[in-house]
């Protein structure tokens, strides 16, 4: 009589698991960490600046304060008041212009030096001659090729985004498992179809790679290339601060081009996230 009981029982589903609820800790954690080392070297700013009335480094409330004043005006009423937003503009302008360039040349060329073997005889050679050259040097010679002003900015950022997407691309198509060659002819994906098919699905991850450094890069040169004459972005209020003596500009610049460029990359990383969801080390 006992085993009808404990057989009705087990008949009857389990009722499902109440949802757990999903505290923000995690996060917040992360949080606090990416803040610790930023914030334990701004309390030894401020204790190394403070009180220093002949220190060349202004403290960081001189260096907040110069920087609201950059945003929105209305404390110092001079030439750098309010005119973050137009040489924000103007930087990203220029880094996002150089980017779209070379991505526009390196992807491609990178999918024929690693996939061909004939085109890569003859282009690797001369990339990894000009590849070492610091864009430095290549100041003057693009401003006597492309004159003074923003033309000469975009080529800078392009130089500096085009070979880390470039050596990716490259470094991505010449990874690609044989194995799936062998099994996309044998699929009927033969010749060309395999660039779109096999290729670039494969070379993806490494690609994205590449797409970061060279996003991270432009930011780096973005300085360097607004040195060509220009009046407006984020390299030409640092240069112009740094001869009138203006610390707490440059210092604001510097700070400006930082979270630009994480934000930048930010983007690019949840880009990759949702076309490489598929991929272990990105998805």
């Amino acid at each position: 009589m006992s085993a009808a009981p404990a057989a009705v029982a087990a008949s009857v589903p389990a009722a499902p698991p109440r949802p757990r609820v999903a505290w923000p800790w995690g996060r917040l954690r992360a949080a606090a960490l990416a803040l610790a080392i930023p914030a334990g070297l701004a309390v030894i700013w401020h204790l190394l600046t403070t009180g220093r009335p002949y220190s060349l480094i202004p403290p960081p409330a001189e260096v907040w304060t110069a920087l609201v004043d950059l945003a929105v005006g209305g404390i110092n009423d001079d030439a750098f008041s309010a005119t973050l937003l137009t040489h924000l503009g103007a930087s990203l302008s220029r880094v996002y212009g150089g980017f779209a360039l070379a991505v526009l040349f390196a992807l491609p060329l990178g999918l024929l030096i690693g996939r061909v073997p004939l085109m890569r005889q003859l282009l690797d050679p001369t990339f990894q001659i000009l590849r070492p050259v610091p864009v430095t040097a290549w100041l003057p010679l693009a401003m006597i090729l492309f004159g003074l002003g923003p033309r000469s900015a975009y080529f800078l950022v392009f130089l500096g985004a085009f070979y880390p997407i470039l050596v990716n691309t490259i470094f991505g198509v010449r990874s690609v498992e044989p194995r799936l060659f062998e099994a996309a002819s044998m699929l009927g994906c033969r010749g060309s179809a395999q660039f779109a098919r096999v290729v670039l699905p494969a070379a993806l991850p490494s690609i994205f790679t590449g797409l970061r450094l060279g996003l991270g890069f432009a930011w780096v040169v973005i300085v360097v290339g607004e040195m060509t004459g220009v009046q407006t972005g984020l390299g030409a209020i640092i240069m112009e601060a740094r001869q009138l003596s203006r610390t707490e500009i440059v210092i604001c610049g510097m700070i400006v081009i930082g979270v630009a460029g994480f934000l930048s990359d930010r983007i690019v990383m949840l880009i990759g996230r949702r076309l490489l969801a598929w991929s272990p080390s990105h998805g």
